[in-house]
């Protein structure tokens, strides 16, 4: 299957999506936060310095997804209808899942915009810990879900 993003040159290009037509479209990614045991129960009890970390990742993540077309060069401006980011902890381990849903009536699909929510959340659980926790890692960014336009359906079946 030959990549859409270049012409018969090799050019670079921004795919032509004029004569599409508009569907719903939604996208769900997931982006893991590896933390010390001790900094997530911090970040829990509210007791993280910098401040209420979830809630100023949750905003970080939506602006995110509107900043796409800024931070990806060849995707699309696309106007959302709704941008969604949830956490999952594990006490146990000491992670953090960031989850972006994102939604949009559009001619192109909203992978990008849900996978840069949840990059850009989990960044800023970094920068709000960073100070306490030197040894934050941050991985496993992948799509899990997609519908909408001529492609259909995708469900990702490994979960982890």
């Amino acid at each position: 299957m030959p990549f859409n993003h270049f012409d018969e040159q090799g050019r670079a290009v921004m795919v032509d999506i004029s004569a599409k037509s508009p569907t719903m479209r939604t996208a769900v990614a997931r982006a893991k936060v590896y933390l010390r045991k001790e900094t997530l129960a911090d970040i829990m009890d509210g007791r993280v310095v910098k401040g209420d970390v979830l809630g100023v990742a949750r905003l970080a993540g939506i602006a995110a997804a509107k900043k796409t077309p800024d931070l990806i060069p060849l995707s699309h401006p696309l106007a959302l209808h709704a941008v969604s980011v949830d956490f999952g902890t594990d006490p146990e381990t000491g992670v953090i899942e960031v989850e972006s849903t994102v939604r949009a009536f559009e001619r192109t699909g909203v992978e990008m915009e849900a996978m840069v929510s949840a990059s850009v959340g989990a960044l800023t659980i970094y920068d709000m810990c960073k100070g306490v926790d030197k040894g934050i890692r941050i991985g496993e960014i992948v799509l899990l879900y997609k519908e909408g336009g001529k492609s259909g359906l995708y469900r990702r079946e490994d979960k982890s």
